[in-house]
């Protein structure tokens, strides 16, 4: 039997930041006849990549679920890890207690072996003092990054603050977003993360005007505020509202979308693939002990 051997010539990606290129070789002998596999396309675009998104942590917490969450993502390793706000307790003026709560919450994702990126909730900045006090840890409550030519928009549906009575964007905030995507009209997909679903309030908030915004390209929006999972379909675009990772609720069940979970995200040239992954379901290599 006539045999090959093949070499294959593996790229790792590139990091978030700086870019050092390391080889790495797949040899195996390959029969002209028949070989034990089904092909050898390594599924390794380097233009492919994961993330995470961990859901609500606030409303009644349950200790110990979000910090069980950062250990059970460091060991699926994503890339970074996105959130979709409502990080701390809140809903209070005392600058000292305010304080006291972002130093335990940014002990805690502290302990993620990745970057982690802020998103804002009404749990966060309640009032003006809050917003305050956000502005200076975080500088910013919206912003924007590209990575792999894959446009990440993290927005502020508490804008202005007012608790669980208001959602929407105001002015300064639309043009931005604004300027931003007709900067980056060439992206091959645009993920938005906010803490309120506004696309579910109707004429209440002013989503449709950054609808507008985003109309004709393929993006995605990933929120949460219901600790409830549900997932919708506008104008042909994923619409995700995300159960809790921690934050409170009666984890009735699938079918009622009350459970706390990670949703895991792929990129892909088609597209984002999701899958949620249960907290429960999570286990280190010796889930015996």
């Amino acid at each position: 039997m006539k045999k090959l051997r093949l070499y294959i010539l593996i790229l790792l990606a590139p990091a978030l930041i700086g870019c050092q290129e390391s080889p790495d070789q797949l040899t195996i002998e390959v029969s002209s006849r028949a070989n034990p596999w089904t092909h050898l396309r390594l599924n390794n675009d380097p233009d492919n990549f994961q993330f995470a998104i961990v859901g609500d942590r606030t409303g009644e917490a349950r200790e110990g679920i979000f910090e069980d969450a950062v250990w059970k993502v460091n060991e699926l390793q994503p890339e970074f890890v996105m959130c979709i706000g409502d990080l701390i307790e809140g809903y209070i003026e005392d600058e000292a207690e305010i304080s006291r709560q972002w130093d335990q919450f940014n002990g805690i994702v502290g302990g993620f072996e990745m970057p982690f990126f802020y998103v804002v909730g009404n749990h966060d900045i309640t009032n003006n003092v809050m917003l305050k006090n956000w502005n200076q840890h975080f500088g910013r409550t919206y912003y924007h990054f590209i990575y792999r030519n894959v446009l990440f928009l993290c927005m502020d549906s508490e804008d202005p603050p007012r608790g669980h009575e208001f959602s929407n964007f105001g002015d300064l905030q639309l043009e931005y977003f604004k300027n931003v995507l007709q900067g980056s009209a060439d992206v091959r997909w645009t993920l938005v993360f906010l803490h309120q679903p506004m696309w579910e309030y109707g004429d209440s908030t002013n989503w449709a005007k950054m609808e507008e915004l985003l109309s004709g390209r393929a993006y995605t929006v990933f929120a949460g505020h219901e600790h409830e999972y549900a997932k919708a379909v506008r104008d042909g675009q994923n619409y995700y509202r995300l159960a809790t990772t921690g934050g409170g609720s009666e984890l009735t069940g699938l079918e009622d979308g009350s459970f706390d979970h990670i949703m895991w995200v792929t990129m892909t040239d088609e597209g984002p693939k999701v899958v949620n992954l249960m907290l429960d379901g999570i286990f280190d290599d010796d889930p015996t002990k």
